[in-house]
């Protein structure tokens, strides 16, 4: 039986690691009576933890229901009235005392702590053999069973039936075999960590879930549940690791203690692949003695994935980040009082099965602390800081005391790991083929531009698209606080990128330049297109400064929130302080909104305006006509449709740009051509991905390969026919494309 326990702030643990049976209340009777005698003994426990080679937790609803099983035992054991032989029979006659004390106590009693559903069962079939035997007999029988009933039975059941886990077991009772313990699965479901990670695990869904999809992330799945009566997703997560035979769980938990000891502590290692790969190796050494050759090879390789991911990774949460469909991550304070929550592309913001402990989220933040060189204490309550895993990359912004009163809790924003494409926004139906040819129309002419919108809108995505369609003869220059975009991918790509790191204007660390100056510092670096992950604060005049002095050359491109041109405008010159007329160096506005579904369930993500910005102006564009829409969102057809002024080719920034092309001077059927060019073009790796089933083609290696061989067909037909005719330079790419999508494994 189980033996120890402590019990502290609500908390009962029990000591289960010399008990011969599992430690599971839904599934042994001899554990639940156990748990329901220390309950007695605390009285008021608002979780439960039973402990042996993992831990069950069994969170405070599931609690409260044991507990009002207990004291309902307590009470019918210490107020003996129910069971006084004046309720049991009449005065006239007592032979039947023994027998239905007998029932009672040894019967209701003991099942009542072991099986109180099973108790209340063989309660409800007594009181109606009772009531059949009152109708069949007479005289005094009649009078001592209506006795027994009214003054013992009915309160009895009356005082089971209004506990809760009576009132939910009621729809599982047709049909029901008294010791089926499968009933209690229904209703407790215990989180599960095992010893060698502080991380609680939810194993089971709720009850009636309905499993609405479910996909593979490396070594885990995801499930996705819709919950009755909840307007929140499950994203039901099940690692590999959770699902190891008690033996692996052993081997795992001895290793993970010594890897532990020899954690990378520089800054500059953590979690790099070459780390990671070390801590494989000698993990799998270490398995291969530790288990004596019980435990296959293919075993000892799984075991080894997972000891990195506790060690030199961050545990549950880098399969979560690994995930392409979650945007945000939610860790909220005081760490282990909810579970993880994100935001899934598909489904909307979600609840896990993973609640993060507080042993985690120190854990954790020691973590950011070392690789961002970053403090994180009550002097400095805010960490902003970026994170690298296996599959994907967040920001992270950690909070705690003073700022947090209940301690640390985690923001963590995930990008993709490769960049974005437009035709992977095409898609995604976050942007349309004409949209995408123009805004490429207008990189290639080296134009300024800002991408708006509101929080987690894709501006960001947005951002790294725009420089997936650069020519990579083009030099590019970021500047970002944090670093969001993914400038090593692009070099890996053959990208010619320096990237520089100014100071968060949240956590203001002393030691590196501000935005403004790292700006400044730019300008300096030679002939570059100028990409600015956000513009915030006081770069915003550095930034102006920067366009109006280099900016027609190459292209100057950032983001910054505001929900539309002139509230962009309006953000740019009333609260960062730049002078009006400076704004006239901003040529093309992009507003991208998350839109809502009308019941208010779902959220997509829309690019929704395309505004130029004309010059005329003196003081207020808005009022003096400095903002013509280009494209414009049609919410009935969900897409963006070309404005009156781009189709009678009244552009001037599409005019600007041709009047230093030979070939597009006052032509502009012409432009309009090359535009639809790059539409279609983009449109037909879309469309080939998805007949082909080969969506990688829409990926950035794809996609730049493609942009370069446009531009080198390009040159080709100009030089042959003297003319950009779009026709044969789309076949040309066309058949090229062709054979490069039938060679593409």
């Amino acid at each position: 039986m189980l033996e120890k326990y402590t019990y502290k702030d609500g908390v009962l643990k029990i000591n289960c690691l010399n008990c011969i049976y599992g430690s599971s209340i839904e599934d042994f009777p001899e554990c639940m009576a156990d748990v329901l005698n220390k309950l007695i003994a605390v009285k008021d426990a608002k979780t439960i933890i039973l402990s042996k080679e993992r831990e069950y937790e069994y969170n405070f609803e599931q609690t409260q229901m044991l507990l009002e099983i207990a004291k309902i035992y307590e009470r019918i054991t210490r107020d003996l009235k129910l069971f006084s032989k004046k309720n049991l029979v009449t005065e006239k006659c007592d032979r039947c005392v023994s027998k239905r004390m007998d029932f009672l106590q040894n019967i209701i009693l003991t099942k009542l702590r072991n099986d109180p559903i099973g108790a209340y069962v063989l309660l409800v079939r007594r009181i109606r053999h009772t009531k059949v035997m009152h109708e069949r007999t007479k005289g005094i029988c009649k009078e001592c069973y209506e006795h027994y009933l009214n003054n013992t039975l009915l309160p009895l059941r009356d005082l089971l039936k209004e506990t809760v886990l009576i009132k939910k077991s009621l729809e599982f009772l047709p049909g029901y075999k008294v010791g089926d313990r499968s009933v209690y699965r229904q209703f407790f479901i215990p989180s599960v960590r095992p010893n060698f990670t502080y991380t609680k695990y939810q194993a089971t869904p709720p009850e009636k879930a309905e499993l609405i999809d479910n996909y593979q992330i490396r070594d885990a799945k995801v499930e996705i549940y819709k919950i009755p009566h909840e307007v929140r997703i499950l994203y039901h997560i099940i690692p590999i690791e959770f699902g190891l035979e008690e033996e692996e769980y052993a081997l795992l938990d001895q290793a993970k203690r010594y890897m532990a000891r020899h954690r990378p502590l520089e800054r500059e290692e953590f979690a790099s692949a070459e780390v990671r790969k070390s801590f494989y190796n000698i993990g799998l050494d270490m398995l291969r003695e530790l288990s004596n050759s019980n435990i296959p090879e293919e075993r000892l390789k799984i075991i080894s994935n997972i000891l990195v991911r506790y060690t030199a990774g961050i545990g549950i949460l880098e399969l979560i980040l690994s995930d392409d469909n979650v945007q945000d991550v939610y860790v909220n304070s005081p760490p282990g009082s909810s579970p993880i929550y994100l935001y899934h592309g598909k489904y909307g913001e979600c609840q896990t099965n993973i609640t993060q402990t507080r042993e985690d989220a120190e854990l954790l933040a020691t973590r950011l602390r070392l690789s961002s060189g970053r403090p994180l204490d009550e002097a400095n309550p805010v960490l902003d800081a970026e994170i690298s895993v296996p599959g994907g990359k967040a920001r992270v912004c950690a909070i705690m005391q003073t700022l947090s009163p209940e301690g640390l809790g985690f923001a963590l924003r995930r990008h993709r790991e490769k960049p974005w494409t437009f035709p992977l926004f095409i898609f995604q139906k976050m942007i349309n083929p004409l949209a995408s040819g123009l805004l490429w129309f207008i990189i290639d002419g080296g134009r300024s531009m800002l991408v708006g919108g509101t929080r987690s809108s894709g501006k960001t995505s947005l951002l790294a698209a725009i420089i997936s369609q650069i020519m990579k003869n083009k030099r590019i220059i970021s500047v970002e606080d944090t670093l969001e975009l993914p400038l090593t991918k692009f070099r890996e790509l053959g990208f010619n990128v320096t990237r520089l790191k100014s100071r968060s204007v949240i956590t203001m660390v002393e030691t590196e330049l501000p935005a403004e100056e790292a700006l400044r510092v730019s300008l300096r670096l030679g002939d570059s297109c100028l990409i600015i992950g956000e513009v915030r604060s006081k770069e915003a005049l550095a930034l102006y400064e920067a366009m109006r002095i280099g900016a027609m050359a190459n292209v100057v491109a950032g983001t910054i929130h505001g929900e539309s041109a002139y509230g962009l405008f309006d953000r740019v010159v009333n609260d960062l302080g730049v002078p009006p007329t400076s704004f006239k160096a901003t040529d093309l506005v992009i507003i991208n909104n998350t839109l809502k579904s009308a019941d208010g369930l779902h959220s997509f993500r829309r690019t929704v305006e395309f505004t130029e910005i004309r010059k005329h102006w003196k003081e207020d564009p808005g009022e003096e006509r400095g903002f013509v829409n280009l494209l414009e969102y049609n919410a009935k057809k969900d897409e963006l449709e070309p404005t009156t002024t781009l189709l009678a080719g009244e552009s001037e920034i599409i005019n600007s740009i041709a009047k230093n092309v030979k070939e597009w001077k006052g032509n502009w059927d012409a432009v309009w051509n090359n535009i639809n060019l790059r539409a279609n073009i983009l449109d037909t790796i879309v469309k080939t991905a998805i007949a082909t089933k080969k969506l990688d083609i829409m990926e950035a290696n794809s996609v730049v390969l493609s942009n370069s061989m446009f531009h080198i067909f390009s040159e080709e037909v100009r030089k042959e026919l003297g003319a950009l005719d779009s026709k044969e330079i789309y076949n040309r790419w066309l058949t090229w494309f062709k054979k490069y999508v039938k060679e593409k494994r």
